[in-house]
């Protein structure tokens, strides 16, 4: 479904991304972990055309992205769920919602509304709610929930359990596992590489703005290097992958 190659892009004359290429199939859910800095969210800023391509390929179901506007990209089936959630403080629960159906165009719908609010009763309860007044698990389920109604062939989830308490981060990744159990293509950047190896069907490890070793998700959490480097706390991590 969605495949890089040799991706190349910077910020301000710094290399962000060098040579990075990755693959997701249909179906799979997709992890991309690493370090603070290691490139994983300039690499979906990319694929969604919110940050430029310096050299590389994008395609998605075959079809290039590069040079395309976010707003195009969005409209492919291709919608990501940003860090920090931004969702729009000052509208309702209901209006964030259905704002995301903009994105789907012209396609059909795979959620209704109805389907969201069933995947997340909490915003049911709250739909008249400002929703800059939630939580920020809830305000996590609004914006995951606002990219569903967008209809997305491959959702991209960017730091999704970031300042969240614990028992709503195991909340959070059951409902990521069971809606790729349901057919959603997700890939996956997520500090907390214990959940998401666990959680992913292969993974990709970026260290300095390139992948350093990829595989099974299985397989990683079981590398005694990748065990060494990257299944503790990475925000506390300084360590660097060697050769990287």
């Amino acid at each position: 479904m969605l495949a890089i190659s040799n991706l190349h892009a910077s910020y301000s004359g710094i290399s962000a991304l060098r040579d990075v290429s990755i693959d997701v199939a249909r179906g799979e859910l997709v992890a991309l972990i690493g370090a603070n800095g290691a490139g994983k969210s300039t690499l979906l800023n990319c694929v969604s055309g919110l940050v430029p391509v310096q050299q590389g390929q994008i395609l998605f179901n075959g079809v290039e992205l590069t040079g395309r506007r976010p707003s195009a990209i969005s409209r492919t089936g291709l919608l990501q769920v940003p860090e920090g959630r931004q969702i729009l403080n000052e509208l309702s629960v209901e209006e964030n919602l259905l704002l995301g159906q903009l994105a789907r165009g012209r396609r059909d719908a795979t959620w209704t509304y109805d389907e969201v609010l069933d995947l997340f009763p909490v915003l049911g309860e709250r739909q008249s709610q400002r929703a800059g007044s939630l939580s920020g698990g809830e305000q996590q389920m609004l914006a995951i929930g606002r990219a569903l109604l967008g209809a997305p062939e491959l959702l991209l989830l960017d730091e999704p359990s970031l300042g969240l308490a614990p028992r709503i981060v195991d909340q959070l990744f059951g409902t990521l596992c069971r809606l790729n159990e349901g057919g959603l293509t997700i890939l996956l950047v997520e500090q907390n590489a214990r959940r998401a190896l666990g959680a992913a069907s292969r993974a990709y490890i970026l260290e300095r703005g390139h992948v350093v070793r990829s595989g099974r998700a299985a397989d990683l959490a079981a590398d005694p290097e990748v065990i060494t480097f990257y299944l503790g706390d990475l925000r506390q991590q300084s360590a660097v992958w060697p050769g990287a």
